[in-house]
């Protein structure tokens, strides 16, 4: 009597020999060594756009500007500001997003720019220290800035000027201890704090805002 064939396993779709390329692929890729030819083919088998490794177009609205670039899309807004549009109010200091002084605010919130990529900021409206005020007309938080002597060593200013017009434009009738938790996520190492409360509060206080 004849054996019975045993049935087929079901296709997936994908073979062993199949899974070995993409993984030898996408191993490339992440080490930087794909050609165009093999990037292509790893495109076409994985279904999914690659960005990179090289120079990608990107567009940011800053400062109220459409501005054209080409970054890599490992890129931070920090990097891209900077090195790319010559803005360089915003500082790199920790590059950890922990210390604040490269601040800038993203759809009017105070972000850390050196922790989000450029490439992810597209869409949003970026408003760096260079929009705020200039030195022939101050902003109300920089002429307080000034007035308060609320600066020493000046580099991480920009970042607590940035933090503060973001925290004001949100919390107009915020209490002293809340002026103090709004600009927890800056730090200064000449230790201002006070000059820098001194002149929230004097700013708040002139616009009309409870407890001044």
């Amino acid at each position: 009597m004849a054996k019975p064939k045993r049935p087929e396993p079901e296709s997936s779709g994908w073979s062993r020999r199949d899974f070995l390329k993409g993984s030898a692929a996408a191993g490339a890729l992440s080490t930087g060594l794909l050609s165009s030819d093999t990037e292509a083919a790893v495109q076409t088998s994985v279904g999914t756009k690659i960005f990179g490794p090289g120079p990608t177009p990107i567009t940011l609205q800053v400062n109220g500007q459409m501005r054209q670039l080409e970054v890599e899309p490992r890129v931070t807004l920090l990097d891209a500001l900077r090195n790319h549009l010559d803005l360089t109010g915003s500082k790199r200091v920790c590059d950890r997003g922990t210390c604040g002084a490269c601040t800038v605010l993203m759809d009017g919130k105070a972000v850390y720019a050196c922790s989000i990529l450029a490439i992810d900021a597209q869409g949003s409206k970026i408003e760096t220290i260079e929009a705020i005020g200039a030195p022939d007309k101050l902003d109300p938080i920089q002429a307080a800035f000034v007035e308060h002597d609320a600066q020493q060593c000046g580099f991480c200013t920009p970042g607590f000027v940035v933090a503060a017009k973001g925290f004001l434009d949100r919390h107009p009738d915020a209490t002293p201890e809340q002026v103090e938790g709004g600009l927890g996520g800056n730090i200064c190492r000449c230790g201002t704090y006070a000059g820098m409360r001194a002149a929230l509060l004097a700013v708040k206080g002139a616009k009309g805002g409870a407890n001044a």
